[in-house]
């Protein structure tokens, strides 16, 4: 039996790899204020690392984080502003993605937040959260029938300041993930350092602080996104303020911050902010993008104690990298250069981490995120793994 599910899974392999092999669909979520016209959709080769145009969707203003539901079959947009359909706050759009990888809006939301900035679904498309950064609320929907948002089921709104006067003034969530099964609610609030904990009530139906309801960073560190290891067991999370990664072990007790550490080469003496962070396919690299220093920080992880090495920084060849993604197939790395206007793309070394400038750039409009639609996720499990 056992070689029976041998050979099964080896087929399985091989159908993934073929399956890496062909183009990819690419959106691109941009600021409208500037030239963008919207939701750019590119082509993307795995083999090669090349982008072709496909087209471009304007129906909404600053549509800046992209998510795609697990089932490949709807997009979600926020609208990042202070006002949507006349009403103060942002907004949210559904999308359906049809033939060819193109979109065609199926509804909106208003956020009751200003500047939302992330968007997430949960892993089983009924729920999708978006992170308002001006309100310091998150925005809590159910996903109707045929992928549309409903108007909002939930509205949580933190408070609290933090240790920067200017910038931690009040609240500003910044981003928030569903765990594994959905039952629970992470987010970052970049305003009061905090990473907080939220579970689902099924009587209610509603998200209530967690038994644990936080960790706290340190002050004035700005806690902006974070990654989980494919068991959860460790969550990284980059700070945007202070230019370090935290961290923290997740065991069925507690979550717990066991290390901080910089982004940023010991010597640089400029102004950085961080972005985003992605570990590698395998668990054994950690990415952070720097804003200032123009640079992917690229981290060793001992897969053991979760525990970060920096092993040096590679300069994005723009300005002001925001988002950036790992590839479906986990060979090339692509940045989204805000101030720069365009998308530079680079090769992974799978054996050691690092990454190499590949020499191909597309401009794009004050790009934000990178959202891939494929059935190979960058995470995507190797099936050998399913014998151990």
């Amino acid at each position: 039996m056992k070689r029976y599910y041998s050979t099964l899974l080896l087929a399985l392999l091989f159908i993934v790899n073929t399956i890496s092999a062909r183009e990819m669909h690419l959106y691109i979520g941009t600021y409208t204020d500037g030239g963008s016209k919207g939701i750019y959709h590119y082509l993307f080769d795995t083999k090669t690392g090349t982008l072709e145009f496909a087209d471009v969707i304007g129906e909404i203003k600053n549509p800046s984080f992209l998510k795609i539901s697990s089932n490949l079959k709807y997009l979600y947009s926020v609208a990042e502003g202070d006002s949507y359909n006349g009403v103060r706050g942002g907004g949210v759009a559904a999308y359906k993605i049809g033939k060819g990888g193109i979109l065609s809006k199926i509804n909106d939301a208003l956020s009751l937040g200003a500047y939302p900035c992330h968007v997430t679904v949960s892993p089983d498309n009924k729920k999708i959260v978006a992170s308002n950064y001006g309100g310091g609320s998150l925005a809590i929907y159910d996903i109707v029938e045929g992928g549309g948002i409903s108007p909002i089921r939930q509205l949580i709104q933190h408070e609290g300041t933090g240790a920067d006067l200017k910038r931690q003034s009040s609240a500003h969530t910044h981003s928030a993930q569903f765990g594994a099964s959905g039952r629970q609610l992470f987010t970052a609030d970049l305003g009061i350092d905090k990473f907080l904990i939220y579970s689902y009530n099924e009587d209610s139906l509603l998200y209530f602080p967690d038994k644990q309801p936080f960790v706290r960073m340190e002050p004035g560190a700005g806690p902006r996104h974070f990654s989980f290891t494919r068991k959860q067991d460790f969550i990284y999370v980059i700070n945007e303020l202070n230019s370090t990664i935290s961290v923290l072990k997740n065991t069925k007790e507690e979550i717990k911050k066991i290390q901080d550490i910089s982004t940023l080469p010991a010597d640089f003496t400029g102004t950085s902010y961080c972005a985003d962070i992605h570990l590698s396919p395998d668990g054994r690299f950690v990415y952070g993008s720097n804003r200032g220093h123009n640079s992917i920080s690229i981290f060793s992880r001992d897969q053991k104690s979760g525990l970060l090495t920096l092993m040096g920084t590679e300069p994005v060849r723009g300005d002001w990298p925001r988002n950036f993604s790992i590839a479906p197939g986990g060979n090339f790395l692509l940045v989204a250069n805000q101030k720069s206007d365009n998308i530079t793309v680079f090769n992974i070394d799978k054996k050691s981490g690092k990454l190499s400038y590949s020499g191909i750039e597309i401009k794009v409009p004050s790009p934000v995120c990178l959202e891939f639609l494929s059935h190979l996720r960058s995470s995507w499990p190797n099936p050998l793994d399913l014998l151990h």
